[in-house]
């Protein structure tokens, strides 16, 4: 079963700053935590792909028109809705994929405070068939 595990700007328990905003070695922490969850999941056979994105400033929201496509550039006032990352994880079950989100809901914030994190946990649907 794949599953991927979707992680949002902005959804962590208390008042954290955005990333762009901690210290140095706290943002490094935090990185360094993801490398080795992802190295830890590679190991167990179950990481697909693992993928951060650039900050919500970077994004853009496309919508197709009659002429050219609407373009919309950030910042966005709800960036915490935006998207920061996501693993594709294959894995035996349901409370597996649950229990990997909740590993990387752990990972490490300002002072070393776990973020708890909120992830998103999606079920990947069969391919459609042409």
């Amino acid at each position: 079963m794949k599953f991927v595990l979707l992680q949002h700007y902005g959804r962590v328990v208390g008042d954290v700053p955005p990333i762009t905003e901690w210290k140095p070695e706290d943002a490094q922490a935090h990185i360094q935590f993801q490398k080795d969850l992802n190295a830890e999941l590679r190991e167990r056979g179950e990481l697909v792909e693992a993928q951060a994105l650039t900050g919500p400033d970077l994004a853009k929201f496309v919508l197709a028109t009659d002429g050219a496509p609407a373009v919309t550039d950030g910042p966005f006032a709800e960036s915490k809705e935006l998207l920061a990352g996501w693993r594709m994880v294959d894995v035996e079950s349901t409370e597996r994929a649950v229990e990997i989100a909740a590993q990387a809901s752990e990972g490490p914030g300002p002072d070393g405070v776990p973020l708890r994190q909120q992830i998103e946990v999606r079920e990947v649907m069969a391919p459609i068939e042409p």
